[in-house]
């Protein structure tokens, strides 16, 4: 059964519902995609897009604009944005150059592969989450300057005024933004330097009030003037290492100035595929989500999604199980390329997908015969070979027709809810993206091996998916999201919403979503995810769901339409949009 067209409105006001917003009242419009003729920018926070809307103005390119987002969102998005994380940037640019540029944090020097487990081998709970032990080594500003040295055009100072500004004077938060510190206000409370800024009062800021980070405006200025050293070495370094020893002269964290100068971003060719005559672009590992993206891809190519309609019960059964396939694979066999052999050419093999395939559709056609039969194990799966939610994602194309899209995170909520004295910085909690004890779930049930245990210097495996789709050499779609676990399939159902289903841009970002990741065998499911008698039939065919609250925070651009194969009007050649699921974010272009 082919799914029938959900009023954007509806959506829209389900979402709200459920994020604490007001919903959408019935008179409202639909919403559209942001059209701009000449450059675009799609953020989750406002103030942000602004600052990468006028660098482009004023002649930067889009890594130019990149560099500055990401920066600003230091300051505007602290739940997220940030320069004690890290992340990945995927980079297009118009003469040919592609690259993905790899600041995912790193393992202290002195982590060891039991460092979370008790005398009994059981994992403490909260000490890969939460204080200064769950800190990884941060990658942003050494991310971010090497993009910037290597493909921007603008001086540092420029690309960091912005961010300096908003930190020494402030910004007034809007509801949305007043509304992550009123969340997670206990967590930020346990530590003094993070609760003096963000609960100057003794109660998070609210809405109207205004966020002033004077400490990170100095930091950001010694970043400006020193660039990489400003941040690694010297005071900065010298206070994050300080953070990881408590009063008593215990050590209680891992990390020492000497783990800070090592550290180094490091530039990756990227994952590529081609999916129904578009070539895509994705990170590599140590992130999972080019190959798990691909390896997704690959299988569904070779099903006609558009003739079986979205939501059908043959579309829906075949891109849960293509979902559940691919996380197995990630979740057994990948980790950081420098301590382990990944078998990407094996898992992108057209040959191997379409063995997977032909075992998904040869059950879905024998189940309606034995229904109830059981999702299959794990040797029935096919030949081998919230990352948190508090991630945020952005996407730039500027007029010369380069591409950006980055995702950065610090894992949990405001990361290990740690502010480093006297630098302004949030501290990550990255560590808990290791396999901290093989085969036990992490806070967001993945299930990982041994590829991905800890060891020093080693980066955590990653499910951020910053994604650029291309034709003829020419950007096409920048996309990308958040969510944790849910990243990569997050990403998939929009590039298959735009690609097979016909969807605009916006529609295919606001559309409900599932989830499928292997373990937990349950298919997470957003309300209207799939429509109630796709639902029924395959749950008789042995598929579990659950529902849950909306998730990720897609931001996304398309190149030429606001949908595959339509004009844009008044010479508008591009499209942003960002999610309805937040209410902090912006697309804008000029």
């Amino acid at each position: 059964m082919s799914r029938l067209p959900v009023p954007r409105v509806m959506i829209v006001g389900v979402l709200a519902a459920a994020l604490g917003m007001p919903p959408a009242r019935a008179a409202d419009p639909p919403r559209e995609p942001v059209g701009a003729r000449h450059a675009m920018v799609a953020t989750a926070q406002r103030l942000a897009t602004e600052v990468g809307v006028d660098v482009l103005r004023r002649g930067g390119n889009a890594v130019d604009a990149a560099v500055a987002v990401g920066y600003m969102l230091a300051v505007v998005f602290p739940v997220a944005g940030n320069l004690g994380g890290g992340g990945f940037m995927t980079i297009r640019m118009a003469d040919g150059r592609k690259t993905v540029v790899d600041f995912r944090e790193t393992a202290p020097r002195a982590a060891s592969h039991d460092m979370y487990l008790d005398a009994a081998g059981r994992v403490v709970p909260g000490s890969s989450t939460h204080g200064v032990l769950a800190v990884g080594v941060p990658g942003t500003v050494a991310g971010l300057e090497l993009a910037r040295s290597r493909y921007g055009t603008m001086p540092r100072a420029a690309l960091l005024a912005p961010a300096i500004r908003a930190a020494r004077d402030g910004f007034v938060l809007a509801p949305g933004d007043a509304r992550f510190l009123q969340r997670s206000g206990n967590g930020l409370r346990g530590d003094p330097a993070a609760a003096a800024i963000f609960l100057p009062h003794g109660r998070p800021l609210a809405a109207g009030e205004r966020l002033v980070q004077r400490d990170l405006a100095t930091t950001l200025e010694r970043i400006r003037d020193a660039g990489t050293a400003g941040f690694y070495r010297g005071p900065v370094a010298e206070r994050i290492a300080a953070t990881m020893t408590a009063p008593d002269g215990r050590r209680r964290g891992l990390i020492t100035q000497a783990d800070l100068a090592a550290y180094r971003a490091r530039e990756r060719a990227p994952v590529e595929c081609s999916y129904r005559g578009y070539r895509v672009l994705s990170a590599p590992p140590p992130s999972s989500g080019g190959v798990v993206l691909c390896e997704m891809l690959n299988i569904l190519q070779g099903v006609p999604l558009r003739s079986w309609g979205r939501g059908s019960v043959r579309a829906s059964y075949v891109e849960i199980e293509a979902m559940r396939r691919a996380y197995r694979d990630r979740n057994r066999d990948l980790g950081d390329p420098d301590f382990v052999h990944n078998p990407v050419a094996h898992l992108l093999a057209p040959a191997y997908a379409a063995r997977l395939r032909s075992g998904i559709v040869a059950r879905m056609t024998a189940i309606p015969v034995h229904a109830r039969a059981g999702i299959p194990g794990d040797d029935a799966l096919g030949p081998t070979g919230r990352e948190g939610a508090q991630t945020t994602h952005y996407a730039i194309v500027d007029r010369a027709g380069n591409a950006v899209s980055v995702t950065v995170t610090l894992n949990g909520p405001f990361g290990a809810q740690v502010v480093a004295p006297g630098t302004g910085v949030l501290l990550n909690d990255e560590m808990d993206d290791f396999a901290v004890k093989p085969g036990t779930p992490n806070r967001y049930g993945l299930v990982q091996g041994e590829a991905n245990s800890i060891a020093p210097g080693k980066r955590p495996l990653s499910s951020m998916t910053p994604t650029i789709l291309t034709k003829h050499g020419k950007p096409v779609l920048v996309v990308g999201t958040p969510g944790g676990s849910r990243i990569i399939t997050g990403v998939l159902e929009t590039i298959l919403g735009v690609v097979d289903y016909g969807l605009d841009i916006q529609q295919a970002v606001d559309a409900p979503r599932f989830h499928q990741q292997w373990r937990p065998r349950a298919t997470m499911c957003e309300a209207g995810a799939l429509p109630a008698e796709t639902r029924r039939t395959l749950e008789s065919w042995g598929e579990r769901f659950t529902t849950v609250a909306p998730y990720d925070h897609v931001d996304a651009i398309l190149v030429g339409g606001p949908a595959l194969g339509r004009a844009g009007k008044g010479g508008n050649r591009l499209f942003g949009a960002d999610d309805a699921r937040g209410d902090t974010g912006l697309a804008a272009g000029y």
